[in-house]
């Protein structure tokens, strides 16, 4: 069965994001580990969410403090692009076709600057993220364009389209 963005956005209650697309929180662990230097406040165990990004938009490139994993769920595959704490750009497909590459699943290291948008000009992508420590947005930092190219100059192109 086909369907289309503006299905899944109505009947997932999908509300925008602030990096771009649109997301609906699907779980949040009860449990909770206890707050640290790095998570102050503590965090749950595991969060995860639907993420749905059109062609016409993107996910700017950010940054959170633990591991993200991707699922992919429908729609067209997913380009995410990574920058690491070495200055390594790195791009994974997160989609359907596990015969020519793609995955059905990737995980994003915690720390890591990542971006992501709808392979070839395709309609959408649905996917999945699960976040261990669970999401919270106060580990939540966007890019400032300017602050990543002055330390990635090299990938001034990539940066400039994936960023606001």
């Amino acid at each position: 069965m086909q369907y289309s963005a503006i299905d899944y956005i109505n009947n997932l209650e999908l509300l925008p994001h602030p990096e771009g697309g649109y997301y609906k929180e699907t779980y949040r662990s009860s449990s909770l580990i206890e707050g640290n230097g790095e998570f102050p406040g503590g965090r749950a165990f595991a969060t995860a969410i639907y993420f749905l990004i059109e062609a016409n938009n993107f996910s700017a490139f950010h940054k959170i403090k633990s591991d993200e994993t991707w699922h992919f769920y429908g729609g067209s595959a997913l380009e995410v692009i990574e920058l690491d704490v070495f200055g390594k750009l790195t791009s994974t497909v997160v989609g359907p076709d596990i015969l020519n590459g793609q995955l059905l699943q990737y995980t994003v290291a915690a720390g890591n600057w990542f971006a992501s948008r709808v392979l070839n000009g395709a309609p959408f992508s649905l996917v999945g993220c699960t976040v261990a420590p669970g999401f919270d947005f106060r580990d939540f930092e966007m890019a400032q364009r300017q602050d990543l190219l002055n330390s990635f100059p090299k990938y001034s192109d990539i940066i400039t389209a994936l960023t606001r």
